[in-house]
């Protein structure tokens, strides 16, 4: 599988808004990341990847903590 890392890291300035609204600022930032949003608590898996960021919600669809590339 061949890609570029992403551009940006994290992006703190997504807690407060919702799942869609941090999506779509992520996408802005780096088109080729592979986004998922995520209810607080939820399992994910352990893997490191350069091309994801997981956005965790809570009940209201609001993001609660910094998405971050991983």
């Amino acid at each position: 599988m061949d890609f570029q890392p992403l551009a940006k890291q994290a992006w703190p300035e997504c807690v407060g808004k919702t799942g869609q609204e941090a999506e779509k600022m992520i996408k802005h930032d780096c088109p080729t990341a592979k986004t998922s949003i995520i209810p607080e608590g939820s399992p994910v898996t352990f893997d490191f990847r350069l091309d994801r960021v997981h956005i965790f919600v809570n009940a209201h669809g609001v993001v609660v903590m910094p998405p971050n590339v991983g």
